[in-house]
């Protein structure tokens, strides 16, 4: 099975050493053609940016290496997580310590499972090219309603007010929970540089982190103007030897209460517990 994403115009994937250092271009590819989502050499993945915050370790857990994690969310001891893939996407809630599936819903198999929010008791769950999303109560996972949305779903997050949700383009748009009316969008920018492919999404301490796909780095934006406030650098954050059967960095949830940032990837063995370093 193979998956491609075309947009309207070149992608733009912003790296920077002072100021912008590279920009690449190409369409989505998510069923990976080689194992590992790479070509060996890891020539999907850019070179360091001296500027970018790198992290640090501080717990490691097993993950599901059967999940092609498309949206990952901290709540309340569990995570929860959508999968993807057409006849494979789920809504789950997983044990952390031990990558257990506790509870699950089967996603019917005309719909490819995307982002995943949780606000005020309920669920949100995107699919990829149908235009349509999922409602379900946040406690039983009981299906409630559906609702439609223009473009692509890739990523989506909430700031507590409002369903935040990326389509794989430039823009990041602001939706009412109870509409699903756009109320703004920015359009993500470094240095007037626009930065697309943003996949999953998470707002973490006023900000907006995002999986730049195909790349193991995040990008920090600023939820008011749109700008890159700073790159995460998650280079060998899962060691090589066991990226073989995997696809790329996807997967960002934070435990306000506990300030704990999580990430893991599609098919990835581990989920991991981070630190953010900052860059001297």
């Amino acid at each position: 099975m193979q998956r491609t994403r075309n947009f309207s115009r070149p992608i733009a994937c912003v790296l920077w050493i002072g100021l912008l250092a590279a920009v690449w271009f190409g369409g989505r590819q998510e069923t990976p053609a080689s194992p590992s989502g790479f070509d060996g050499t890891n020539s999907a993945s850019p070179p360091v940016p001296v500027e970018a915050d790198r992290i640090r370790v501080v717990n490691t857990w097993p993950h599901d290496h059967g999940a092609f994690t498309e949206g990952l969310v901290y709540h309340d001891g569990t995570l929860l997580e959508s999968t993807g893939l057409n006849g494979q996407s789920s809504l789950r809630r997983v044990e952390l310590k031990t990558g257990r599936v506790l509870q699950q819903v089967t996603v019917p198999s005309e719909y490819f499972g995307e982002g995943l929010a949780a606000l005020n008791g309920k669920l949100y769950q995107l699919t990829w090219k149908n235009h349509k999303g999922f409602v379900y109560d946040l406690d039983t996972f009981r299906l409630e309603r559906t609702f439609s949305y223009d473009g692509e779903g890739w990523g989506l997050t909430t700031d507590g007010q409002s369903l935040i949700l990326s389509d794989g383009t430039d823009q990041i748009r602001f939706l009412d929970p109870g509409t699903f009316q756009v109320r703004r969008s920015i359009h993500v920018t470094d240095h007037g540089h626009s930065v697309d492919r943003l996949n999953e999404l998470e707002h973490v301490k006023g900000e907006i982190f995002a999986n730049i796909w195909q790349t193991d780095f995040i990008a920090r934006i600023d939820p008011a103007t749109g700008n890159v406030l700073g790159l995460i650098n998650l280079d060998g954050l899962l060691p090589s030897a066991e990226r073989i059967g995997t696809d790329v960095l996807n997967g960002i949830a934070y435990d306000a209460a506990g300030d704990r940032l999580f990430v893991t990837g599609k098919w990835w063995p581990k989920l991991f517990e981070v630190k953010l370093e900052p860059k001297p």
